[in-house]
């Protein structure tokens, strides 16, 4: 099934997040932002903490969640 599929809907997925990839948990064509809450499509999913285990939509969103967690917190 892909976007152009009548029917389709977007949906959250579950990752586990590993140094340089990502393992898929639970299918989904997106997961959200740690800190903004925004939705992140997988494909475009670049920045993330493995410590952490969550997901930033972009730089200065990881940079926020850096400041305010610390590295491995």
């Amino acid at each position: 099934m892909n976007i152009f599929d009548k029917g389709f809907s977007p949906s959250e997925a579950t990752l586990r997040y590993l140094d340089a990839d990502y393992e898929v948990i639970k299918h989904g064509t997106f997961v959200r932002c740690a800190i903004t809450g925004k939705p992140i499509p997988l494909e475009e999913l670049f920045y993330w903490s493995v410590d952490r285990q969550e997901a930033y939509v972009d730089a200065a969103a990881a940079h926020t969640a850096f400041e305010r967690y610390g590295r491995g917190q």
